[in-house]
């Protein structure tokens, strides 16, 4: 199943004109399993348009805003550059998700992942990364520790295959060593509800009391009369939100429920990469991959402390020499001049000497400025360092900057 986003209150309005660079095909689905397509409404073989007046037939249709008002075309449907539209692209949004069961399933996932997963808290999740064998992250992904006696894992669609593959075989190690560990794909789907006002608008639809959920804290509960939802206070965004795991069969009925509330509005991809871009946070494909190391990444606080000293896990002497050493490259924030930067660009030193590579780039609507994400050499890594980027051929005034470019909003229990 793919992911959803929705956004709730001014702050979606103030974000919705990013939409403004997104082109291609946008779409939202809950029928497409083709193995071989984005799982979009543009595969003819998996385009299934339920009985007209349900919610399913609604939501299958593509929302344009254009003109200042929504329009519904039936997909599939392919978009020329319309001044806005705000609708998730699923193409690379999807995320899966796995339940870990068995009285070693700790032991299991800290053999695959860097961070500290015993020291969770009942329903407390962390962000974590599958690391190789050279320190590079295969992925990143969200572990969290239920209440019910299992983890429950959320990695990305996109590599959906080798993760399953990493732990599916790790269970079979572990189980032929006599661990009690087994694992578990749960089929459901992902809708992102995002914003100041996200949890007041859920707050109508569950009997839990959401002031008691903080940052990375999850609770199942019944949502808008779809029950075995759970509902995570977490978002790719840096702003106050839930993401809320729903059995695929009711995902859109949920949906649509979400949608009956006039502050929440359909977002796009370009919306939600802004926003992620903003709060400093990597894209899994973009600004890290396997032969990126997490200090590289300047992701080493996922390190968990008790991991650091045990280096118990893949690539533990490779990323703990970096820690102690000197790191040759690091992902650092830019905001730039001119045109807008954009991924692939290449950066370079005053001198005009190419160093490194703009990974993830666009206009902050929030600081009306560019701000981009790259990799340098770590003589050039300090907040402050001026330096050049390349943007149609042309060179542009950038400068070293710490991330997050826009403070995040997360909530927290006072």
């Amino acid at each position: 199943m793919t992911s959803t986003w929705l956004m709730a209150g001014r702050w979606w309005r103030l974000q919705a004109g990013v939409c403004l660079y997104s082109t291609g095909t946008v779409m939202l689905t809950h029928t497409c399993t083709h193995a071989g397509t984005a799982r979009s409404l543009t595969c003819p073989t998996c385009c299934r348009f339920p009985r007209a007046g349900t919610h399913s037939h609604r939501l299958s249709w593509v929302l344009v805003w254009k003109r200042g008002y929504f329009r519904m075309v039936p997909g599939p449907f392919k978009f020329p550059n319309f001044p806005h539209f705000t609708l998730f692209c699923t193409g690379r949004g999807g995320n899966q998700k796995t339940k870990i069961l068995g009285c070693d399933r700790v032991k299991l996932m800290e053999s695959l992942v860097v961070g500290d997963i015993a020291e969770l808290r009942p329903n407390q999740g962390t962000l974590s990364l599958f690391t190789n064998e050279a320190g590079g992250i295969e992925d990143d992904l969200i572990v969290t520790s239920t209440s019910e006696g299992y983890l429950y894992v959320v990695s990305n669609a996109g590599c959906w295959d080798k993760d399953l593959a990493l732990m599916q075989g790790k269970v079979r190690e572990l189980q032929n060593m006599g661990s009690d560990v087994s694992l578990e794909v749960v089929d459901n789907a992902l809708l992102a509800l995002q914003g100041p006002t996200a949890t007041q608008v859920l707050q109508a639809g569950v009997a839990d009391d959401l002031r008691k959920l903080p940052f990375m804290t999850s609770a199942v509960m019944e949502v808008f009369g779809v029950s075995g939802c759970r509902v995570t206070r977490c978002g790719y965004t840096g702003e106050d939100g839930v993401e809320i795991s729903v059995p695929a069969a009711a995902a859109v009925r949920l949906a649509a429920a979400l949608l009956e509330n006039p502050e929440v509005k359909l977002a796009g991809l370009a919306a939600r990469d802004s926003l992620r871009l903003e709060a400093g946070l990597c894209l899994y494909g973009s600004d890290i991959d396997e032969h990126t190391t997490p200090v590289e990444g300047s992701l080493s606080w996922t390190l968990g402390k008790r991991r650091r000293a045990a280096m118990d896990f893949p690539g533990a002497s490779v990323i703990i020499a970096q820690l102690k050493g000197k790191v040759q490259r690091r992902r650092v924030g830019l905001t730039c001049e001119g045109a807008p930067v954009r991924a692939h660009s290449p950066i370079l030193n005053m001198e005009g000497t190419v160093i490194g590579t703009v990974t993830s780039g666009c206009p902050s609507p929030c600081l009306k400025k560019n701000v981009a994400m790259g990799y340098v050499p770590s003589e050039y890594s300090r907040p402050g360092t001026p330096l050049l980027v390349e943007v149609r051929r042309k060179q542009q005034m950038a400068v070293v900057s710490k991330m997050p470019f826009v403070t995040t909003n997360y909530y927290t229990l006072k």
